[in-house]
């Protein structure tokens, strides 16, 4: 089973940081209007709108990639943690769903990107 390890990593990953270029993507070509106005019906200023669209679409490709995973699996979690409890603090599943992604963050946090990852290229080139 460990021969697989590399694979779910990497699956793990993908899996993780796609609802987050995604979601970020969506919101960029929409131009944030509907999303301004439900940040700052929670209390949220709407200026934040655009650093938290690129935010969730660059760190979303940095999971991907592996690139400094374990710094931005941290911020990650938090940002789910922060979501789930600004805006979700009503919604059982959501604010759930929000909570269990943020375990997900803080396990690759703690294992890193593995094998197939930038992180694991670079750390493999300086064990040489």
């Amino acid at each position: 089973m460990e021969k697989l390890d590399p694979y779910a990593v990497l699956l793990g990953r993908l899996l993780l940081s796609v609802m987050f270029i995604v979601a970020g993507i969506n919101k960029i070509m929409g131009g944030g209007e509907g999303t301004i106005q439900y940040m700052e019906a929670a209390g949220v200023p709407g200026f934040l709108f655009w650093p938290a669209a690129l935010f969730e679409v660059i760190a979303g490709l940095m999971v991907l990639a592996g690139y400094q995973t374990r710094i931005v699996a941290y911020l990650l979690a938090g940002f789910c943690l922060v979501t789930a409890f600004v805006f979700h603090a009503d919604e059982g599943v959501m604010m759930m769903k929000n909570i269990t992604i943020a375990g997900g963050f803080l396990i690759l946090a703690r294992f890193g990107a593995g094998e197939f990852s930038m992180d694991g290229k670079a750390s493999a080139a300086t064990e040489d």
